[in-house]
C-alpha cells in the first residue's frame, strides 16, 4: 500500500509540474485497488479564458487558443476589410470593438470548409456584428495576425448562429437552353469519334471575337447575380467593380484559364480570345497563377483562400474545380490545328511549359465529377451562344461526355 500511496504522490506532482491543471482526489485506501498499479479519481480540468483580440495579434506563435472577438468583416487582403458583399465564406475578421475599421487592429481568421456554410459572411450575413469565440493556431493568415485551422466555432454565449433564408432565384435565362438539333449526329459515339463530331459542331459558324471586345463578353457572362454593376472573378470569388477592369492591382484582368504560352496563340482573335475559357480574375491572383498547370496541393495563396499553388501546379477553390475543368476539356476539343493555331490537347501531366498542352487531365476528370455545372455555369454557355460567339462548351450540357472521351 505504501508503494502505491508513493507512486500517486510522484504522479500528482508530475502532473503539477507539468502545468496540465488536473487535480487528483484524495489519496484514500479505497482509491487503490491493489500493488499493481496507481489508480486515482480524477476531476475536470481548468478551464481557459479566451484571449481578447489584441491579445491575439501579439501571440502569433502557432500556439493553440479561443479567441473571443466581434465579426466586423471578411479580410480580402492584407489591408482590405469588407463589410458587404461578401464574395466567399473563406474568412472572418474579429476586433474588440465592433465598431472597428481599422484593419491594423483585426485579427484575420480563417474558415476551413466544413464550417463554412455555418460561419461564414456570404452564407451568413448577419454573422456581422456578433462577438464569437474561434479556437485555433494563432499565425498569420493574408500576412496579417490571424488565428488558421479553426476547429470550434460558437457565438460567445454558446450558441451557433440562427440560419440564413434560401434567397429567391435571380431571373434570367433557364439554364442549359440547349437548341433542338445542336448536337445531331453524336448519338451513340464515344471516344475519338465523339470528339472529332463535337469538335465539328462547336466550330461550325462560330462568331470570333477581338481581345478588346471579350473585356465586354465578360462584364456580361460573369455578371455578379447579386450586383449587376459587379462580376465575380474566377479563382478568389471576388465581386468586383464591372468599371474597375485594367492591369493595375486591386483591378480584374482576363484569365486565360488555359494558359496563352500553351501553344502560344497569343491575343490575336482565336483561342486567345474565346470566351469559353477566359474569365474575369483579380490582377494579382491571375498573375501568381501565371500559366501553371493544374493539379492538388502547394501553398495556400494569401489573397485567395481556397486556392493553392506549387512549383508546376495551380489547384482553384472547390466551388470552381468543375468549371476549371470543363473550360480545359472544351479548349481541347475546339482547337485541333486545323485553324492557323497549334493543336491543343489534353494530357495527364505537368510542367507542360510552352508545349500545347495542359493538365494533370485524371485531376481534371476527378474535379468535372465533383463539381457539376450549376446555374451561373450554365446561364454563362446559354450567354456565349446567344449574344456573343454561337457555340456552346459542351461537356456543361452533356457532363457524361468527358468519361466518354478521355474515361
Amino acid at each position: 500500500m505504501q508503494h502505491a500511496l508513493g507512486r500517486r504522490r510522484r504522479l500528482a506532482a508530475l502532473v503539477l509540474s507539468l502545468g496540465l491543471g488536473i487535480t487528483l482526489g484524495p489519496v484514500t485506501p479505497s482509491a487503490v485497488a491493489d500493488d499493481s498499479g496507481p489508480s486515482a479519481a480524477v476531476s475536470g480540468s481548468t478551464s481557459v479564458a479566451a484571449l481578447d483580440v489584441a491579445a491575439a495579434r501579439a501571440t502569433q506563435d502557432g500556439s493553440n487558443a479561443t479567441v473571443r472577438g466581434y465579426v466586423v468583416g471578411q479580410p480580402t487582403s492584407t489591408s482590405t476589410v469588407v463589410t458587404s458583399d461578401f464574395p466567399n465564406d473563406y474568412a472572418l475578421a474579429l476586433a474588440d470593438d465592433p465598431g472597428e475599421s481599422d484593419p491594423a487592429a483585426m485579427l484575420y481568421v480563417q474558415v476551413p470548409a466544413s464550417f463554412r456554410a455555418q460561419w461564414g459572411l456570404a452564407s451568413q450575413p448577419g454573422l456581422l456584428g456578433q462577438q464569437v469565440d474561434v479556437t485555433g493556431a494563432l499565425q498569420a493568415y493574408f500576412s496579417a495576425p490571424g488565428l488558421k485551422s479553426p476547429t470550434a466555432f460558437a457565438l460567445a454565449d454558446g450558441t451557433a448562429p440562427e440560419p440564413e433564408p434560401e434567397p429567391e432565384p435571380e431571373p434570367g435565362p433557364g439554364p442549359g437552353d440547349v437548341p433542338a438539333g445542336y448536337y445531331d449526329g453524336t448519338e451513340g459515339l464515344s471516344g475519338a469519334q465523339l470528339e472529332a463530331a463535337l469538335h465539328e459542331i462547336i466550330s461550325t459558324d462560330v462568331e470570333v471575337l477581338t481581345y478588346s471586345e471579350v473585356w465586354e463578353a465578360l462584364k456580361v457572362t460573369d455578371e455578379d447575380p447579386a450586383d449587376s454593376d459587379n462580376v465575380v472573378a474566377l479563382y478568389s470569388g471576388f465581386s468586383l467593380p464591372k468599371s474597375d477592369n485594367g492591369g493595375n492591382a486591386d483591378q480584374w484582368n482576363r484569365e486565360h484559364v488555359w494558359p496563352q504560352s500553351h501553344g502560344d496563340f497569343g491575343t490575336a482573335p482565336g483561342p486567345g480570345t474565346d470566351v469559353h475559357h477566359l474569365r474575369p480574375e483579380d490582377v494579382t491572383v491571375n498573375s501568381a497563377r501565371g500559366n501553371l498547370d493544374f493539379d492538388e496541393g502547394g501553398t495556400e495563396n494569401s489573397e485567395a483562400p481556397g486556392n493553392f499553388r506549387d512549383g508546376d501546379s495551380w489547384e482553384p477553390r472547390d466551388e470552381v474545380k468543375g468549371d476549371v475543368a470543363r473550360m480545359i476539356l472544351y479548349m481541347s476539343v475546339r482547337y485541333e490545328g486545323g485553324d492557323g493555331f497549334a493543336d491543343l490537347e489534353v494530357n495527364d501531366r505537368v510542367g507542360n511549359g510552352s508545349a500545347p498542352n495542359v493538365g494533370r487531365l485524371s485531376v481534371l476528370l476527378d474535379w468535372h465529377a465533383q463539381d457539376p455545372p450549376d446555374a451561373f455555369e450554365q446561364r454563362r454557355n446559354d450567354l456565349i451562344h446567344s449574344d456573343f460567339q454561337g457555340n456552346r462548351n459542351p461537356f456543361i450540357d452533356h457532363p457524361a461526355w468527358a468519361e466518354a472521351i478521355w474515361g
